[in-house]
């Protein structure tokens, strides 16, 4: 008997072939769009607050929801077209064919030696302080941006379209958007961005582990050591979330991530996850090629998670 998806699952699973195939639209891309209207939210209601700043991440975090609700609402009659909006609103919050293609930019700089290049590439993936990293300290950040953003831009966003529909894929985004604006610990958003941090890790909580698990699954050989290094390094991380996916892929690696990191000029060092070598070029290809991997079975649960 062939197999049938439902709306949702259908939704799904259209979003992600359009995103692995064509990635972010180019032009007038929702995210872009919604940082756009954020930040000049930002603008008039910041204080040093965090108050402040709950008001701020729910206004900007429920606006999104309520949109989804709206759409969901209006093509409750017509699963076609309720299949189209999933599909759509899928392809535009994941990241899963950008967050490779910068990795394997990255790799390429580094293998060609073009270090100044690749300082400048690293703010695609992640806001590391990148001016005086070399390569080695280039190749791990960058290797860690992949493992952490294959849990939020590809296994978060399928996760919350399974749970809720397109309420979940736009407001996870939202939210996901937010902690990445406001939720650093700089002097400007050490209160004010509280609360889109702290809500980013909520919803977060359930997909990094999710996603530390498929780490696991799509490791091959080294399934065992993924799993081992996943539970012993997992918790050694400061978030909640980036470590359990980072620990994943270094044992799937067979590689080291961790140490000494610059945000803003705030200095953060953290425990080292994993027992191998440190990272080197070829292992961020690797470390791509698991991402891809990991997509693809989130993908799969998701569509037999979803109505």
């Amino acid at each position: 008997m062939p197999l049938r998806l439902g709306t949702t699952a259908a939704g799904l699973v259209t979003g992600y072939v359009a995103d692995t195939l064509f990635g972010d639209p180019r032009r007038g891309h929702p995210v872009a769009l919604f940082g756009t209207a954020a930040a000049h939210l930002e603008r008039r209601i910041w204080a040093d607050s965090k108050p402040r700043g709950a008001v701020y991440a729910g206004l900007c975090t429920f606006s999104a929801v309520g949109l989804g609700v709206a759409l969901q609402a209006a093509t409750r009659r017509s699963p076609f077209a309720r299949f189209a909006l999933i599909a759509a609103s899928t392809w535009v919050v994941l990241g899963g064919r950008g967050l490779g293609a910068e990795g394997t930019e990255m790799a390429r700089l580094l293998e060609a030696g073009e270090v100044p290049e690749a300082r400048q590439r690293l703010s695609h993936l992640c806001a590391r302080d990148a001016t005086t990293l070399d390569s080695a300290e280039l190749t791990r950040a960058a290797t860690e941006s992949i493992a952490e953003n294959t849990s939020d831009a590809v296994v978060a966003p399928l996760f919350w379209g399974a749970v809720a529909g397109i309420p979940g894929l736009l407001g996870y985004r939202a939210l996901n958007t937010l902690d990445a604006m406001v939720g650093y610990k700089s002097p400007r958003y050490r209160r004010f961005g509280w609360a889109a941090a702290r809500a980013d890790d909520v919803v977060n909580l359930v997909p990094s582990r999710l996603g530390a698990v498929l780490t696991v699954l799509c490791s091959g050989g080294r399934a065992r050591d993924a799993w081992r290094v996943w539970r012993r390094d997992g918790e050694a991380h400061p978030s909640p979330n980036a470590g359990q996916v980072e620990a994943a892929f270094a044992g799937a690696l067979d590689i080291r991530l961790g140490g000494t990191n610059s945000y803003g000029g705030e200095v953060e060092s953290r425990a080292r996850l994993g027992e191998g070598r440190d990272p080197e070029p070829v292992d961020l290809r690797r470390a791509v090629r698991l991402s891809r991997l990991v997509g693809a079975a989130a993908v799969a649960v998701a569509a037999g998670v979803a109505r």
